[in-house]
């Protein structure tokens, strides 16, 4: 990793959550996928999770802010049950959609962005990113719980000396 600017260590930071999401969605069995905790199915604490990090990684106040196409009125709140389901497909098409749209920010953005505010928002870029470093990550340990009380298994996570797998790999610990 080259730790030469803080926009740098941002992107590498970025890049292996989304491989752990990854991870961890492949490690979530279907017969989970509508199980309920706490009222709410599985699928929809990744929703919530995904969703956050679509809208508040770059502007949580961008008044272009699109919802994805499988959004339903309030289908980020946890204590709103769907009415619906949304399919494993759907939501990992979402996370593509936002593996993409963080990338191509990351790659608009420098260090000097970094302590600036987006337009329409009280809160710096570093601000918004690492508060949803707090969030997606505290979101992905308990989609983590929940696939561990499932399964007996643990998805993988990677330290911060381990590259990103290429190839065919273990995905639990």
């Amino acid at each position: 990793m080259r730790e030469t600017s803080y926009h740098g260590i941002i992107t590498e930071m970025t890049v292996r959550g989304l491989w752990e999401t990854q991870n961890v969605l492949d490690c979530v069995p279907d017969e989970m996928w509508d199980r309920h905790y706490g009222g709410a199915p599985l699928w929809q604490f990744i929703y919530h999770m995904l969703h956050e990090l679509d809208q508040w990684f770059i502007n949580p106040r961008d008044r272009d802010f699109i919802e994805p196409p499988i959004h339903q009125p309030m289908l980020q709140d946890l204590k709103i049950y769907p009415a619906a389901p949304v399919s494993r497909e759907q939501v990992e098409d979402y996370f593509y959609t936002i593996k993409a749209k963080l990338s191509m920010y990351l790659t608009s953005i420098h260090d000097e962005d970094l302590l600036q505010r987006p337009e329409n928002c009280e809160w710096t870029r570093f601000t918004l990113i690492l508060n949803q470093y707090r969030h997606w990550h505290m979101h992905l340990g308990m989609i983590m719980g929940f696939v561990q009380a499932g399964t007996g298994l643990c998805p993988r996570t990677l330290p911060l000396e381990e590259p990103i797998p290429r190839g065919p790999y273990d995905p639990y610990q």
